[in-house]
């Protein structure tokens, strides 16, 4: 096993690192606009094009750049230093529209993977978020299709999406369902579009589906298979989330290492105050750890765990970066002292983007609860042992 970058990974990292530098751009402009104007967006789609980095995780057959999960890692650990979650703006369909049709895959993904059209997962609801299991939106059969109705939340870009992966349960049997549903079918409607304390590049609106009629061919993957579907996606949202992480704190951390080795206060550089110091310190551990092993489960992966085995080494890396990341980014803040308090610093920026991280896709509580069954189940080997290096023999 070696984590060492080859040529091509490299490559791959100068690349996610030179259209960083220049999305990072529109950062100010992102904050005091409460988003880009449309000139922006197509400039910045632009640029991920010329950089080949649309689509890291689709096949290349299909037009996407075909990367591994640990080489997806690598770009996002370094776009995850941007602020306002322009991070975004570099499109990654969904993972479950892998499981599309011929058909659906000329209708929703081709275009999705090209930046022609842009998908968006709603799952939430009002009563349903961290239990996936009490959602209440229905897909009735009618004739050939299907008429879906239901209150979705929290929909991340749903406000630039052109179609919506939506979960329902198709009636009578209740079975949980994914479909594929163009934003503009009459029926679908934005409900409102609360403000959160980031200011990220995208909306997460509400969605109201009022009897949407769709037909049968818009089921993904099939009639039932709702939950595992999301599941996967669950997987690969984790462990890209736990690498935005790593980068953000990353930033932080080199923008309080800079100040702190040339602000002088007592006559000499903060840095060599012993408690500023420790504070960059144990910053510099605490993303050593969590890429070392944000990078160990992208390397299993790749077909080197069972599907129950990545979900909870998934989750492991999802709370331990979050988690980092908001102690990093919180110390960071105060080396800065108040410039670091004003939203024209980065770092505060960072404060406020990174705090969903411990939410969305799985809150905290939610990532130890599978953490905790994986342990109930099969015990600690296989979550503390790297893929392939455990005994068959060894006691659990």
């Amino acid at each position: 096993m070696d984590f060492s970058l080859e040529s091509s990974q490299l490559e791959l990292r100068d690349r996610a690192e030179a259209l960083t530098a220049e999305l990072m751009t529109l950062e100010d402009r992102c904050e005091a606009d409460r988003g880009l104007d449309t000139e922006s967006l197509a400039w910045a789609a632009e640029r991920i094009r010329h950089h080949r980095l649309n689509a890291i995780n689709m096949p290349a057959q299909w037009g996407g750049q075909g990367l591994s999960t640990f080489d997806q890692v690598i770009v996002q650990s370094v776009l995850g230093g941007l602020t306002n979650a322009l991070w975004d703006l570099v499109w990654r369909p969904a993972n479950a529209l892998r499981h599309c049709t011929d058909a659906q895959r000329e209708r929703f993904l081709l275009p999705a993977i090209l930046g022609e059209r842009r998908d968006c997962f709603a799952v939430t609801e009002p009563d349903a978020g961290s239990d996936p299991s009490r959602i209440t939106s229905t897909a009735t059969r009618v004739g050939g299709g299907y008429r879906i109705s239901g209150e979705k939340w929290f929909v991340t870009t749903g406000d630039v999406a052109d179609f919506l992966i939506v979960l329902a349960l198709v009636q009578p049997e209740g079975a949980p369902t994914l479909f594929l549903v163009d934003k503009d079918l009459p029926g679908v409607s934005i409900k409102r579009t609360p403000r959160y304390m980031h200011t990220f590049v995208f909306e997460h609106p509400e969605f109201i589906l009022e009897d949407v009629a769709i037909g049968a061919e818009c089921v993904l993957g099939a009639v039932g298979a709702g939950y595992d579907i999301t599941k996967e996606w669950f997987v690969e949202e984790r462990l890209m989330i736990g690498a935005r992480c790593v980068g953000a704190a990353r930033r932080a951390l080199s923008i309080a290492t800079d100040f702190a080795r040339t602000r002088v206060q007592f006559d000499r550089p903060i840095v060599e105050h012993q408690l500023v110091g420790a504070m960059l310190a144990d910053s510099a551990v605490d993303i050593a750890l969590m890429q070392a092993l944000v990078h160990q489960v992208a390397w299993e992966a790749t077909g080197r765990l069972d599907r129950k085995l990545l979900h909870a080494k998934a989750a492991m890396a999802k709370l331990s970066a979050s988690e980092m990341a908001g102690r990093v980014v919180d110390r960071c803040l105060q080396v800065l002292g108040g410039r670091g308090y004003m939203r024209d610093s980065a770092v505060e920026r960072l404060y406020r983007d990174i705090r969903v991280d411990r939410i969305w896709e799985g809150t905290s509580e939610i990532q130890r609860i599978i953490i905790a069954g994986e342990i109930a189940k099969r015990g600690l080997t296989s979550l503390l042992d790297i893929a392939g290096s455990a005994s068959p023999d060894a006691a659990r």
